[in-house]
């Protein structure tokens, strides 16, 4: 490897892996598998790194290679069991965010979201994505990706107020 390539990606995992890793374990949702994503997504980087245009788009160009290892391994494992016992029914219309979330309990509330919620809310809100971008990159329609977003946040706000709220409920009683 050439020693001007060798300290880019040195570089890049010194600056981004916690970065990287932390968008991995929101995507996967284990220690094990994050690891394993952010291994593949600094090999494919220093196998890419030619493509990166500079070291200001670095942590979106990261980000990119952990989506697109995810999705290729999400691939090679199908089919895909999404949380069939959601009800969208239940879930509360409107709910005050709190003020501080729980980091541990997001990313429970993350991995109760199906894959195809969970990969546009971390899309649109880690990776600061549009609408269009995320339905290009997925190839879906913009509405869909509109439809998946809003009833992800509704389940974010099941789950991330539900425990709050028995809490709160049993302590008033």
């Amino acid at each position: 490897m050439d020693e001007t390539v060798a300290k880019d990606v040195s570089a890049l995992v010194a600056e981004h892996y916690a970065a990287v890793y932390r968008y991995a374990y929101r995507l996967s949702g284990t220690a094990a598998d994050a690891e394993d994503l952010t291994q593949q997504a600094f090999l494919a980087a220093q196998r890419k790194l030619d493509q990166l245009r500079g070291m200001d788009a670095a942590r979106g160009w990261l980000f990119t290679i952990v989506r697109n290892c995810f999705l290729a391994a999400r691939r090679q494992n199908q089919p895909s069991v999404a949380n069939g016992e959601l009800r969208w029914d239940e879930l509360p219309e409107e709910a005050t965010a709190p003020t501080a979330i729980d980091g541990e309990l997001l990313q429970r509330a993350l991995d109760a979201l199906p894959e195809d919620y969970r990969l546009v809310v971390l899309m649109y809100y880690f990776e600061d994505n549009s609408y269009r971008e995320i339905a290009e990159t997925l190839e879906i329609p913009v509405g869909t990706v509109m439809s998946r977003l809003s009833r992800a946040k509704a389940c974010l706000r099941a789950g991330l107020w539900g425990p709050r709220l028995k809490e709160l409920l049993v302590t008033k009683h």
